[in-house]
């Protein structure tokens, strides 16, 4: 019981463990023109997915506070994203 305890705690290195070994087994996934697109996926997905992850960890009071702002974030950014090919 004590090793099942040990890996939920550690969840996160095991799966950067699991991350690099498979990119160690299979490199052609990652590789440009590949089937992960890390031209586009590490450029445009995952740096939306770090913002979006970092915007749930604010406490509530926080974002309740600054909800009267979100319309206004919302159509810079769709402004801003739409220029963008």
């Amino acid at each position: 019981m004590r090793l099942l305890e040990r890996m939920r705690k550690e969840w996160f290195m095991i799966g950067i463990v699991v991350a690099i070994a498979g990119a160690k087994l299979e490199p052609s996934v990652g590789v440009n023109g590949g089937p992960l697109k890390p031209e586009i996926t590490v450029s445009y997905i995952a740096v939306a997915t770090i913002f979006f992850n970092s915007g749930l960890s604010l406490k509530t009071e926080f974002a309740d506070s600054r909800l009267h702002a979100s319309p206004c974030v919302f159509c810079s950014d769709f402004n801003q994203g739409s220029w963008w090919k």
